[in-house]
C-alpha cells in the first residue's frame, strides 16, 4: 500500500468515525480533533484553550526537504512526546516554495501536500491544536509595489490548494497566512519596514484570508493568524496593520525574542531575572494586551525562546515568567525549537532531542507548561509617565514615536548602538536619543534610558 493511498484511506476512516459519532450521539466515542467541526467560540476563547505551544522548526520549513537542515524525519512519537510534556499546541512551519510547479498554476507537489497533512495529523490525533503557515517564502513573497502582483498570484494559488485540502478539518487546525513578511536585507528589515512594505503586507493578508474563506467548508469560519511586517510587535509595524474585512476570526501573530541580548544575541548577556528584566518584559506583553486583547482581538506569540548559553537557570526563569505573564493577559506563546542545542552557539533553541525522544532541557519545557497553567486575568503593568521637554515639541527617549517611554524604546536604542539597525523609527532620532545632550548616541544614553524606565530618575540631563 503506497503512502498516498494510506493517507487517503486514513482520512476516509476518520471522517466516517466522526459521522458515526454524530449519528449515535449517546455513544461515548472519542474522535480526532481533525473532524470535530467548527465550534461557536471566539478567537479569544480558542487562544485561551491553546494555552502553550511548541514549534516543529527547521523541518517542514527546511529548504529542499524535511531533513535538509539536519533534523530527522518527523514521527508521531516525537509529537506524542511533546504532548506528554504538557504542550497542547504545535506550530508546523511549512515552506511550499520548491514544492510547487511553474506559473500560472503553481501546483503543489502531491507528495509534499500529503506529507504535510500526515504530520499535522500527528498533533490533531492527540487532541492538540495545530498551526500551518507559509514559511521562508521571502524569495518570491516580496512586499513591494513592483512585485506585489506576481507575489499575490502565487500566494493565492498556494492557499487555494492548502485550504481546499484541509477545508473539512475542525477548528483545532489554524492557518497562518505568512511568516515574517519583509524585504530581506533591506535597511528597515527588522525595524518595521517602509510604508510601502506595510501596505503591501496588508494586501497580502487580505488576499490570503479571502482565498481561504472562498474555499468553503469549515474554512468559512476557520480561525486565521496574520502577521504585521516581519511579525514584529513594534509600534511602527502594528500601527499600520489592517485586519482583513474586520474579520472577527482573525488572530494577530507576533514573534517576540525578548530581551534580544539575552534571548538571541550569542554575544549578549547570559543572565536574566532582575526586577528590571521582569518589568520590561511584562510591559511589552501589557502593550499587546492593551492594543489587542482588551479590544477583543486575540494574539498568539508564534515564536519566542532563548538560546543555550550554558545558562539553564536563567533560561528557566525567563521561560516560566514569559509564559505566566502572557497567560495572564490571554496570550498563547509557542517556543521556537529548531532542533539545534549546542551550548554557546547562535540559534541553539532546541528543547526536544528528536532522535532519542528525550528532552535536552526538560526543566525549561516544564517551566513553560507550569507558567501557562495560571488563570488568564489581565493585570496591568505600570508604565512610567513620559517626561515632556518644556518649551519643545519633543519627547526624549521615545524612540518609536508612540508617546510612551518603555522597554521597547530601550531595546531599540541598544540595537542601534550595537549597529544591529541603522536608524531609529522616530523622526529626528539623533536628538531624541541623545539623552545627555553630548552630541553622541552611545551606551551612556542607554544607561540613562534604563534608569528612567525604572523610575530611578524622573528626567534626562538634556531636559532643561
Amino acid at each position: 500500500m503506497t503512502k498516498k493511498t494510506f493517507i487517503k484511506m486514513g482520512t476516509v476512516v476518520a471522517t466516517l468515525s466522526f459521522l458515526f459519532v454524530l449519528l449515535c450521539g449517546n455513544i461515548n466515542i472519542s474522535a480526532s480533533t481533525a473532524y470535530t467541526g467548527m465550534r461557536d467560540i471566539t478567537s479569544l476563547e480558542l487562544v485561551n484553550e491553546m494555552r502553550i505551544g511548541w514549534n516543529l522548526g527547521n523541518t517542514l520549513d527546511a529548504i529542499g526537504g524535511e531533513t535538509n537542515w539536519g533534523n530527522p524525519k518527523t514521527t508521531k512519537e516525537m509529537i506524542d512526546k511533546v504532548k506528554e510534556m504538557g504542550f497542547n499546541t504545535v506550530r508546523f512551519p511549512v515552506t511550499w516554495g520548491g514544492h510547487v510547479g511553474p506559473a500560472p498554476d503553481y501546483k503543489i507537489d502531491e507528495g509534499w501536500l500529503n506529507r504535510v497533512e500526515e504530520v499535522v495529523n500527528y498533533a490533531l490525533s492527540n487532541d492538540m491544536y495545530a498551526i500551518i503557515n507559509l514559511h521562508h517564502e521571502n524569495s518570491w513573497l516580496v512586499p513591494t509595489y513592483a512585485q506585489e502582483k506576481r507575489s499575490t498570484e502565487q500566494l493565492v494559488k498556494i492557499w487555494e490548494q492548502v485550504a481546499t485540502r484541509f477545508k473539512d478539518y475542525g477548528d483545532y487546525l489554524i492557518f497562518e497566512t505568512m511568516n515574517e513578511p519583509r524585504v530581506e536585507n533591506s535597511p528597515y528589515e527588522w525595524s518595521g519596514g517602509t510604508p510601502e512594505n506595510r501596505h503591501v503586507i496588508n494586501n497580502f493578508n487580505l488576499a490570503a484570508v479571502n482565498t481561504i474563506r472562498s474555499t468553503g467548508g469549515n474554512n468559512a469560519k476557520r480561525h486565521i493568524m496574520i502577521p504585521a511586517h516581519a511579525a514584529s510587535a513594534i509600534d511602527i509595524a502594528l500601527n499600520d496593520l489592517v485586519i482583513p474585512n474586520n474579520d472577527d476570526r482573525i488572530i494577530i501573530s507576533v514573534h517576540n525574542y525578548s530581551p534580544y541580548f539575552f534571548a538571541m544575541d550569542v554575544n549578549g548577556t547570559a543572565s536574566w531575572g532582575s526586577d528590571y528584566d521582569k518589568a520590561s518584559l511584562a510591559a511589552e506583553l501589557e502593550a499587546l494586551y492593551n492594543r489587542f486583547i482588551k479590544n477583543g482581538r486575540a494574539v498568539v506569540i508564534g515564536e519566542f525562546g532563548s538560546i543555550n548559553k550554558n545558562n539553564l537557570s536563567d533560561r528557566i526563569r525567563h521561560a516560566e515568567f514569559f509564559a505566566k505573564e502572557a497567560r495572564k493577559r490571554g496570550i498563547t506563546v509557542i517556543w521556537w525549537d529548531n532542533g539545534y542545542n549546542e551550548g554557546g552557539k547562535a540559534e541553539s533553541y532546541a528543547l526536544l532531542d528528536r532522535r532519542n525522544l528525550t528532552w535536552y532541557h526538560p526543566e525549561i519545557a516544564e517551566a513553560l507548561v507550569r507558567g501557562a497553567g495560571g488563570v488568564p486575568e489581565p493585570t496591568p503593568t505600570p508604565t512610567p509617565e513620559p517626561t515632556p521637554s518644556p518649551g519643545e515639541d519633543i519627547l526624549y527617549g521615545d524612540l518609536n514615536g508612540d508617546g510612551i517611554i518603555n522597554s521597547i524604546d530601550y531595546n531599540l536604542l541598544n540595537r542601534y548602538i550595537l549597529e544591529v539597525i541603522d536608524d531609529l523609527p522616530v523622526e529626528n532620532y539623533s536628538k531624541v536619543a541623545d539623552l545627555n545632550g553630548d552630541g553622541v548616541i552611545n551606551s551612556n544614553d542607554a544607561v540613562l534610558l534604563g534608569r528612567f524606565i525604572l523610575e530611578i530618575v524622573d528626567k534626562f540631563p538634556v531636559d532643561k
